[in-house]
């Protein structure tokens, strides 16, 4: 395309720009790249970006026609056509009245009828109304899900623990590995826990190999009464109420999905019923609200002030043009330990592909390898690769102004290492400033020449700044929704289908096929030699 061209033709102009040099050139860098909205402060000034380079990056959202597929999203068209499905989750945290997506093909009763069941739900169990089979009140509540069932969730409950109600403790279970429930059940009181099974399909699984063993569990605790007592103790989230009930969920105790719900968009449907567990359903509704604003954002806001636009097409300048592999996620907050987690599925598993809508074979690289840690323990792990590494590293720092678990002392030194950070990877440190430092220190001669290599830093490392006011449930809502649109975002302009994930079937078909053999009952013809061999001494060794 001319715009893609263009791009190329600049890059070769810029490439060796310093952001030193972007700065020290325009002293209003800061408020012409940065954006806030409802007290979410985004600061873009620290990527390696101009006026020139933004406007050809939005003549590129406009070759995409990036305005008409927002449309199509949030018209519910099926723009999931591999799946022939549309993509819906928008809806789930629509709050006004009316209508969505329109009149002709209105969710909203069916999403309405489902909120209000998790309030009635939510507010039972946190009131002590829910019993269990022996009369006790529920006192754990455990997630039993994976992928987007799981990190979803998981990562709100834990980023909004100062929200949370206490005498009520959450847990999530994801890992087929029995370590993972086995010590978890050690620790639980079978008579006051309560399980929720998130499945779309009531079949993944590893969900139900989880479910089905704490379901023997609870039966074996409740002895004769176990029929009874199953219904008190477990709930599903899913779209198959047969096999829920089949399982031993009633109709009543079935949260409903809908195929218009992608996994890893999901947190916002019933699958967030922990959340609302957690929190309370009026701060799941805040969480939904602050979701909210950032769509009503997304939608309404010229592209050349558009958060989630914006974020995207800087994002595709560093990937295709600047040539980074990887994009780093650095939240200077413990409560977001799991946002990196929950956001390498978000970005990885929508836009890691190679093919286009067409089918044919992507012209560029599509999503960066995405990874990140909280960045004070970061700073003492690979912060020494991004400094002097050499490696092209765009990261996201991500931190609240106020500590969501206040302790005196602490919160000053915390955002000085946050801000410090993407300050030194930007700007580094030049031959110049080294020799000075090294000399102020009494440093002289040939100690200076064997040190000088090693203290100076290229700097030039491109950084996105992110700060809420604090991580309440209204601008965690807000955060998740921007990096969702981002994503949508980036796979238009890379002509990708981001709601479908096909590369995540093949490893399960085989495990599908693999397990017969593994437990003796399947032959291993047709299988490569390493895995026939490997069977072969898994078999030997282990405990099938």
């Amino acid at each position: 395309m001319p715009a893609w061209q263009a791009l190329i033709k600049h890059h070769q102009s810029v490439f060796r720009v310093h952001l030193r040099d972007l700065f020290a050139s325009d002293p209003q860098r800061f408020e012409r790249f940065s954006l806030e909205l409802e007290g979410l402060l985004v600061d873009f000034s620290k990527q390696r970006v101009d006026d020139t380079t933004l406007r050809l990056l939005l003549d590129l959202a406009e070759t995409a026609r990036l305005g008409e597929w927002r449309a199509r999203l949030f018209a519910g068209e099926k723009i999931n056509f591999s799946e022939q499905r549309a993509v819906m989750h928008p809806a789930l945290r629509y709050l006004k009245l009316g209508a969505f997506p329109s009149a002709a093909w209105d969710v909203m009763p069916e999403v309405r009828a489902v909120r209000a069941q998790m309030r009635a739900f939510s507010e039972r169990v946190r009131g002590g109304l829910w019993r269990g089979f022996s009369g006790e009140a529920i006192r754990d509540v455990v997630n039993i899900g994976i992928g987007g069932s799981d990190l979803g969730p998981k990562m709100v409950v834990r980023t909004l623990a100062a929200y949370q109600r206490s005498g009520l403790r959450m847990h999530f279970v994801s890992n087929v590995d029995s370590a993972h429930l086995a010590k978890l059940l050690d620790s639980l009181d079978p008579r006051s826990t309560l399980f929720v099974v998130a499945s779309k399909t009531f079949s993944t699984q590893e969900t139900m190999l989880n479910a089905h063993t704490a379901r023997a569990w609870l039966c074996a605790a409740a002895g004769e009464g176990w029929a009874r007592a199953l219904p008190l103790h477990f709930v599903a989230v899913t779209s198959d109420v047969a096999r829920a009930a089949t399982f031993g969920v009633p109709e009543a105790n079935v949260f409903r999905m809908w195929d218009w719900v992608g996994g890893r968009y999901s947190l916002w449907s019933a699958v967030g019923l922990p959340i609302a567990l957690a929190i309370g359903m009026n701060g799941f509704e805040r969480l939904l609200a602050g979701a909210q604003a950032m769509d009503t954002h997304f939608c309404e806001a010229p592209f050349e002030r558009n958060l989630p636009v914006l974020m995207a097409l800087i994002g595709v300048w560093n990937t295709n043009f600047l040539g980074a592999s990887t994009s780093a996620v650095l939240p200077y907050n413990e409560s977001l330990r799991f946002l990196p987690s929950f956001l390498q599925q978000l970005e990885m598993e929508s836009n890691g592909k190679t093919v286009g809508r067409d089918g044919l074979p992507l012209s560029c690289q599509a999503n960066p390898i995405v990874w990140g840690e909280i960045g004070s323990n970061g700073q003492h792990a690979f912060f020494q690769l991004l400094h002097q590494g050499g490696w092209l590293v765009p990261s996201d720092f991500i931190a609240s102004a106020q500590s969501d678990f206040p302790l005196p002392g602490h919160q000053a030194p915390l955002m000085a290492n946050f801000l410090a950070q993407s300050a030194a990877l930007a700007f580094g440190k030049t031959e110049a400033e080294a020799r000075a430092e090294l000399e102020a220190a009494g440093i002289a001669g040939d100690q200076i020449t064997a040190l000088l290599p090693h203290k100076v830093f290229a700097g030039n490392q491109p950084s996105t700044t992110i700060i809420l006011p604090r991580l309440d449930p209204f601008h965690l809502g807000m955060l998740l929704a921007l990096y969702e649109h981002k994503v949508f975002v980036q796979g238009v302009v890379w002509g990708i289908n981001s709601f479908d994930q096909w590369g995540v079937e093949l490893g399960k078909q085989l495990a599908g096929r693999l397990l017969p053999a593994l437990q003796g009952e399947g032959d291993t013809d047709g299988l490569d030699q390493s895995t026939r061999e490997l069977i072969a001494w898994c078999r030997e060794h282990g405990d099938f």
